[in-house]
């Protein structure tokens, strides 16, 4: 480590606290050999500012170590409460399995409603009803049966209903996609994946501004990036149909900003949609500069590109109806025009 790297918290301490609390840090790690560790030893000993220097730092390793074991963890948190916490571990476990089911459930039910032929592009495909349902059934009725019906608070007698027939009298397939999320979330509250779904079930069933507050409220909440990405286009989505193709460019914009755009492939599509909206603003320029950013930011993905290109109707329509604006892209995305790169055989990843 030099001393230009260290800047950043050496401050204003001396040239000797500096070197010293440098040895320290070497020290902590392992690193530093037997002469130099006498050294800072010594120095300890005379320096109260080194020795809460030393203290902090041994206290973080620590932390770091304790965290790199989990199992060692839960020991000192149950030795620190009296008594083992192994239960309340399994009930974790356990609802978060049952929410899962949940989930996967409403989100496949979600996915045949809004599309039956599964040519939605979504970013993990649909679990196959049959056989993960009865999965499902098994796997609740399993957890009631050994006694542990009461595990978490969650009313597993009222899931195992739902799961055994309950279910199948609700004949709307997006109503019991909407019923199987809704359980989701009764059993975790925190399930971010199943908000989305819910607002994309509202945003097919025509209920637009119910749809934008929850990818609004996902949007503000989401822990995980991605899922703060998923909403943010969604919202894109939203006011593109409205007209508001400004606001649908701030929303698009935000994924590529935060660099998600360029850490998770799955958001290629991000850009298209920049260079779709600023097409529909008459903004030929930044148009052509974000179709030509896509293609060479998604090297990898230009056989999506091209076949994305190819069946976007909308696209189609906007450029042909700007003079000189088909003819412009042309010279500076050829790519997009060379039906040859699209593997027509290779479908899009399904719901």
């Amino acid at each position: 480590m030099t001393s230009k790297q260290t800047n950043w918290w050496i401050g204003d301490l001396s040239e000797t606290c500096a070197q010293f609390q440098i040895d320290l840090s070497s020290m902590v790690d392992g690193e530093l050999d037997e002469a130099a560790a006498c050294g800072a030893i010594t120095h300890l000993e005379a320096c109260s500012v080194c020795r809460d220097f030393f203290d902090d730092t041994r206290a973080q390793v620590k932390a770091h170590r304790e965290l790199a074991d989990p199992d060692s963890l839960v020991d000192r948190f149950s030795s620190l409460l009296g008594a083992s916490i192994d239960s309340e571990i399994e009930s974790i476990e356990l609802i978060h399995k049952l929410s899962n089911v949940f989930y996967q459930l409403g989100k496949a039910y979600v996915l045949n409603a809004m599309d039956s032929g599964y040519r939605l592009r979504v970013f993990e495909k649909a679990v196959r009803i049959g056989g993960f349902q009865a999965g499902g059934r098994g796997f609740v009725d399993g957890v009631v049966e050994s006694g542990r019906g009461s595990a978490g608070g969650v009313d597993w007698a009222g899931a195992r209903h739902m799961l055994n027939g309950k279910l199948e009298k609700i004949e709307s397939p997006l109503e019991k996609g909407r019923r199987l999320l809704d359980e989701a979330l009764a059993a975790d509250s925190s399930h971010e994946e199943a908000r989305f779904y819910l607002a994309l079930a509202d945003g097919h069933e025509g209920k637009t501004l119910r749809a934008a507050e929850g990818f609004r409220q996902l949007f503000n909440s989401a822990i995980h990036p991605a899922n703060r990405a998923h909403a943010a286009v969604q919202l894109g989505v939203l006011h593109a149909n409205q007209g508001d193709h400004r606001r649908a460019i701030a929303c698009y914009r935000w994924v590529t900003i935060a660099g998600i755009a360029d850490e998770d492939p799955r958001f290629f599509c991000v850009r298209f949609n920049i260079g779709l909206n600023y097409a529909h603003l008459g903004d030929q320029p930044r148009s052509l500069a974000a179709f030509r950013q896509l293609l060479d930011r998604h090297s990898d993905r230009i056989a999506d590109i091209v076949e994305l290109f190819a069946r976007s109707d909308s696209t189609q329509r906007v450029i042909s109806h700007q003079a000189g604006f088909a003819e412009a892209l042309f010279d500076r995305c050829p790519e997009l025009f060379d039906t040859t790169r699209s593997d027509s055989s290779n479908e899009e990843e399904r719901g």
